[in-house]
């Protein structure tokens, strides 16, 4: 009975309503009052202070209400777990995304997934657009978020996600971030910091040197942390992958409209994945990820 009584006081303090709890349990409210009561009784201390129509935690109270929400937590994660093993099932779904992403909606729609699906496991990682693509390609990928770079594959599903304005991210230290937008001839003389492993130095140099314009000097991170560090010292300025709901830019750091000929650089963005591997999972996910960009 402890458990239920848990998630019951979880619910109340939750929605600070015992009227809304007890909807939330589908039992009646006299039920979930009782339900407490008789908790409190039990353990021999007071969980709440009651005035009126309104209560609030007593100091045993909120220390029930955290160790309650871990618990239960902690049973959630076991009962999901001894249902893989009955049947036998542990599937994953493995998630790549451009390394200089600073959106919200992969987060959020990996979220809205997994209360989907709450049995399947995400595994994510980062990497250039090479980078992601040969995962892909290799079969150590599911489903790959990433910017087109070539033309588009009959092999692989091409789901549409949206069409972005890229921006970059330079230092308050710098001049610059007092404009509202940027060109490329603007940067020749400020150093490109590009997040890339070793390996594929060469290839981000060819991509934004000889295909996007920049024409300056390079400098490489191995992480997006790592890059706007550099930014923040002013070592250089930071392309990003554009997004509807871009995330806030850390202090001491400006994001900047880029642009050429007076109109914006624009980038499309797609979910990969092998059509030969299709399934019911990537699908959903690449839906609940579209929804998110529009």
């Amino acid at each position: 009975m402890l458990f239920k009584q848990m998630q019951y006081f979880i619910s109340i303090v939750k929605n600070n309503s015992f009227t809304e709890a007890a909807e939330e349990n589908y039992i009646s409210q006299s039920a979930i009052s009782q339900a407490i009561k008789s908790l409190e009784d039990e353990l021999g201390v007071e969980l709440l202070k009651r005035s009126n129509r309104s209560f609030t935690l007593t100091s045993a109270g909120e220390y029930f209400y955290k160790q309650s929400l871990i618990m239960v937590d902690e049973v959630d994660r076991i009962e999901q777990n001894l249902k893989k093993i009955a049947t036998k099932k542990n599937d994953v779904l493995r998630i790549g995304y451009i390394n200089n992403y600073c959106g919200l909606e992969i987060y959020n729609a990996i979220m809205k997934f997994s209360e989907i699906y709450p049995n399947i496991d995400i595994e994510i990682q980062t990497g250039n657009h090479e980078e992601l693509y040969e995962q892909m390609k290799n079969n150590k990928l599911d489903i790959v978020i990433n910017d087109q770079r070539r033309a588009l594959s009959e092999e692989y599903m091409n789901h549409y996600l949206y069409r972005s304005s890229c921006y970059i991210e330079v230092s308050n230290k710098s001049l610059l971030h007092e404009l509202k937008e940027v060109t490329f001839e603007d940067l020749k003389q400020i150093p490109c910091i590009l997040i890339s492993s070793k390996n594929q130095q060469d290839n981000e140099v060819e991509y934004y040197g000889n295909t996007l314009g920049f024409n300056g000097n390079f400098i490489f991170a191995e992480n997006l942390d790592e890059a706007r560090m550099l930014v923040g010292a002013n070592k250089g300025f930071l392309p990003i992958a554009g997004t509807p709901t871009l995330a806030e830019v850390p202090d001491g750091i400006t994001r900047i409209l880029l642009v050429r000929n007076g109109e914006r650089v624009e980038r499309n963005y797609y979910a990969f994945w092998n059509k030969m591997a299709t399934d019911i999972l990537k699908e959903e996910f690449a839906t609940i990820l579209e929804k998110e960009y529009k």
